[in-house]
């Protein structure tokens, strides 16, 4: 078979086009540090990839609603340590209006102090994480107690008992729990509820200060007191715990993080080493080629009948 110019045009061109595309795509994988720039390089990899980035992706939304409950829980942290401070305040003021050696004038201003902790104890109770309450169950956008004689809670139970959902992060797939503390399990409703918490503690003492009652102060009122100081720390003890289980959790998500970035690297990121020795041997080839091709295709019939 005769071999035409144009045959041989076509050939070269054909070489030169196929050894121009490879040279691209590796000159793409070195620019770009990808071994897969478009799915239809390696559609296996390519979804292998996408399932990676989609995890990487879940995996940061639980690691910013662990983030934010942590933040929850520093807040509410803060603010029983606070009341805690009010408690061990009102324990020494109880001890010292139950001496017998206290008068009654001692014991009025020690009452007026006991009256201002539980101002301050309502709003400590009032702590608010961002524009949300901590101490309102879900009612987040009501303060749980206000100021004055009005003792009464004003949030819900939300998170008070496993049975009542409170205020829930989502800490992994499938893996949501509450962080919330209720106001009312602590503090209680005050003296009209009768219920013995702080609150109704605290105005009691307050009134057997005022009244001179030194064996309700030494007796019922301090033991009372003593009990409710037990709660508080059980509370917190309750949210240091949930604290401790998202700090894990945070460190879980962080070595899933790890091994799934080391995963999509794996999949989708070029042996660099071997990329540019790909490209250094492919553009030797094809600067190679443009050469050979050149002197073909420069050949004409009077370069023959010369």
């Amino acid at each position: 078979m005769r071999i035409t110019t144009n045959m041989v045009h076509r050939s070269v061109l054909s070489d030169l086009n196929i050894l121009s595309d490879k040279l691209a795509k590796t000159q793409q994988r070195a620019a770009s540090g990808k071994q897969i720039t478009r799915p239809s390089d390696d559609p296996y990899n390519a979804a292998r990839a996408m399932g990676l980035r989609s995890a990487l992706s879940a995996n940061d939304a639980y690691k910013g609603n662990i983030e934010d409950a942590e933040d929850w829980q520093n807040t509410t942290e803060a603010a029983l340590d606070s009341v805690t401070q009010y408690v061990h305040r009102a324990n020494d003021l109880l001890l010292q209006g139950a001496s017998d050696t206290a008068d009654q004038t001692s014991r009025n201003a020690l009452a007026d102090e006991i009256d201002q902790i539980v101002q301050g104890v309502k709003e400590t109770a009032n702590a608010q994480y961002g524009d949300k309450y901590v101490f309102s169950g879900t009612a987040t956008a009501t303060p749980p107690y206000a100021q004055g004689a009005d003792d009464t809670y004003k949030g819900d139970q939300g998170g008070l008992n496993p049975a009542v959902p409170g205020v829930l992060r989502e800490i992994g797939p499938g893996v949501t729990m509450s962080i919330n503390s209720v106001g009312q399990e602590i503090l209680g409703d005050g003296q009209a509820a009768g219920d013995g918490k702080l609150l109704d503690t605290l105005r009691t003492i307050s009134d057997h200060l005022r009244s001179g009652d030194g064996t309700s102060l030494r007796g019922p009122d301090l033991t009372q007191l003593n009990d409710n100081l037990n709660k508080l720390l059980e509370v917190r003890a309750r949210n240091g715990a949930a604290t401790n289980r998202l700090q894990a959790a945070d460190s879980r998500l962080a070595d899933i993080a790890t091994s799934v970035t080391k995963q999509l690297s794996d999949t989708e990121d070029a042996d660099m080493a071997q990329t540019l020795i790909d490209f250094n041997s492919q553009s030797v080839a094809y600067q190679s080629a443009l050469r050979a091709g050149a002197n073909l295709v420069q050949s004409s019939l009077m370069d023959f009948l010369k």
